[in-house]
């Protein structure tokens, strides 16, 4: 089994947003952050998920996510995920990373577990700090640049 802890984090909403990913299986322990110049809370969140099981070597691994985002447990593990894309994400936020997320997910054996967020759960608050730390060195900031078109095409 892998554990995969999350976390995202944006200083604003929208804004700069950072987060951060603990895999762990055995003695295998490896961090993972990155952050963006203009995002949201949800997609950092989501984010953080992907790029946990991009890291993944070997398809077919039996894996626990562990996160704090109601917004991405409760979408997978309630299955609503799997209704918006029956329904095309007709009025739905962050298509293009939930497709990437869906990708990956097939390929593993993949449940999630909501953990409380700011509770002294130490993997979790040590993936919030990755997450800050990600979005506040503005030099290492990539652009999100799904996001940020449809933040410009909401403008005209």
């Amino acid at each position: 089994m892998i554990e995969i802890y999350t976390d995202g984090a944006a200083s604003g909403n929208p804004g700069p947003g950072g987060w951060g990913t603990i895999l762990r299986s055995g003695q295998h322990y490896k961090e993972l952050s990155g952050g963006f110049r203009l995002t949201t809370n949800n997609r950092m969140e989501l984010f953080a998920v992907i790029e946990g099981l991009r890291a993944l070597k070997n398809p077919g691994q039996q894996v626990m996510v562990f996160s704090d985002s109601k917004y991405v447990v409760d979408a997978v593990e309630k299955k609503w995920l799997f209704g918006w894309v029956t329904k095309g994400f007709a009025g739905k936020k962050n298509k293009d990373l939930w497709l990437r997320f869906l990708a990956l997910y097939k390929q593993h054996q993949v449940r999630f577990t909501w953990i409380k967020g700011h509770n002294a759960h130490p993997e979790n608050e040590r993936c919030d700090r990755l997450a800050v730390a990600a979005y506040q060195n503005p030099a290492s900031l990539a652009i999100d640049t799904v996001f940020e078109a449809e933040q410009q095409n909401k403008l005209y």
